[in-house]
């Protein structure tokens, strides 16, 4: 494992960090022990960072017993997030701290944030509530450690936050997708400049690095000299920023951190060649070619009050995009069932204020119903879904 230091604190953290999002499940429940033998392997295997949230179901509390149960809490470091809509005011804030405290089972959290800020207003508002207030005696008591926050919104604001504050480290989502998307390269060059620790989520896009990567775009990597996986190859590129300090994954597949954990040990900053980055980039046109929706299904629009499931609805019109064939309209049918299809949207727009991406939602749904929801369509898919799930 490859650690970089914060250069405000002198922390050495692993490059790769840990993201606490979706543990494994079984029966719709986390599955402790599974998630249990994950963690500690990471732990083994030199991880030290752990990156859960207060709006993550269930994450606080197994990430805090795991720690507990196997004497490891001063091996790592917990990053843990404040939800901003939450923080209304003084007491609210310290009534989540003080349950964050207790689901993790510890006395102090080393990285704690505010979670998604997209605007400067977001943050000023949170200042007239009391955040300061709350964070300096917290940090006077001990508790906190360090101070940052979590970035959805565009470069413009990003600047302004991280200008406002002294802060320590900030969350921010990057990969070779999303160079110049949200705070981008700059923002993370900006922010580094300031000595402020960059964290970065959203390597794999959600996955889609991986798993829905066009024919022509996983040609480009299959045939490239160097083999790797395209999911060791947005990792690579990630880290091959010297600025970047942590990268998370949300790992819960035991190959998928074995895959990590030695991808971590030889990705040294200004490693590509100009070789590497050009293959890359040919992966990154073609992926842009096909993808209609920048979705990262990071699910922060639901729950929808109409039960439209939007981030399924946008994976499956961007599969059908991607893949062509009838196999995505089964899918599409099979996950939604009439019950939460796109067609079922209301245009209420509660999901796009709630949308870290700023995606047109509303929109999109009647171009996703107009594509997938055709009666002959939802036949088909039904048909397609009757041989694939029998």
């Amino acid at each position: 494992m490859l650690y970089r230091k914060m250069k405000k604190n002198g922390d050495e953290l692993s490059i790769l960090g840990y993201g606490c999002m979706r543990y494994p499940k079984k029966n719709g429940l986390i599955d402790y022990k599974r998630t249990e033998k994950q963690i500690m392997t990471a732990i083994d295997s030199g991880v030290n960072y752990f990156d859960t949230a207060y709006l993550y179901p269930g994450s606080e509390k197994t990430l805090g017993k795991i720690l507990k149960n196997n004497d490891c809490r001063e091996k790592v470091k917990i990053a843990d997030k404040m939800p901003a809509p939450t923080a209304r005011d003084r007491k609210k804030m310290d009534e989540i701290f003080e349950e964050q405290l207790d689901r993790l089972q510890t006395d102090y959290i080393d990285y704690y944030m505010i979670h998604n800020l997209i605007k400067f207003e977001d943050w000023e508002k949170l200042k007239k509530n009391g955040i300061l207030e709350f964070v300096n005696e917290e940090k006077e008591k001990g508790r906190i450690i360090n101070f940052g926050f979590s970035f959805h919104g565009n470069l413009h604001n990003f600047k302004k936050i991280i200008d406002d504050f002294d802060w320590e480290f900030t969350l921010v989502q990057y990969n070779y997708i999303d160079e110049n998307y949200q705070a981008g390269t700059e923002g993370v060059e900006y922010a580094a400049s300031k000595g402020i620790g960059v964290i970065i989520m959203e390597p794999l896009r959600g996955g889609m690095l991986v798993d829905k990567l066009p024919k022509n775009a996983k040609k480009h990597i299959e045939i490239f000299d160097i083999k790797c996986s395209p999911g060791e190859w947005a990792f690579r590129w990630v880290w091959d920023n010297p600025d970047v300090k942590v990268v998370l994954s949300g790992m819960n597949e035991e190959e998928h951190i074995e895959e990590n954990i030695k991808a971590a040990s030889n990705a040294f900053p200004n490693s590509l060649s100009m070789e590497e980055k050009e293959m890359l980039e040919k992966v990154k046109e073609e992926f842009k070619s096909k993808i209609k929706v920048d979705c990262t299904n990071c699910a922060y629009c639901m729950p929808c009050p109409h039960n439209v499931d939007i981030p399924t609805c946008f994976s499956s019109y961007n599969d059908k995009s991607i893949f062509g064939g009838f196999r995505p309209l089964g899918m599409y049918v099979n996950a939604t069932e009439d019950k939460s299809a796109a067609y079922k949207c209301r245009e209420c727009g509660i999901c796009e204020e709630k949308c870290p991406q700023e995606i047109a939602i509303v929109d999109e749904l009647k171009n996703v119903s107009k594509s997938m929801d055709h009666w002959y369509y939802r036949a088909i898919g039904k048909i397609v879904k009757f041989f694939i799930y029998r």
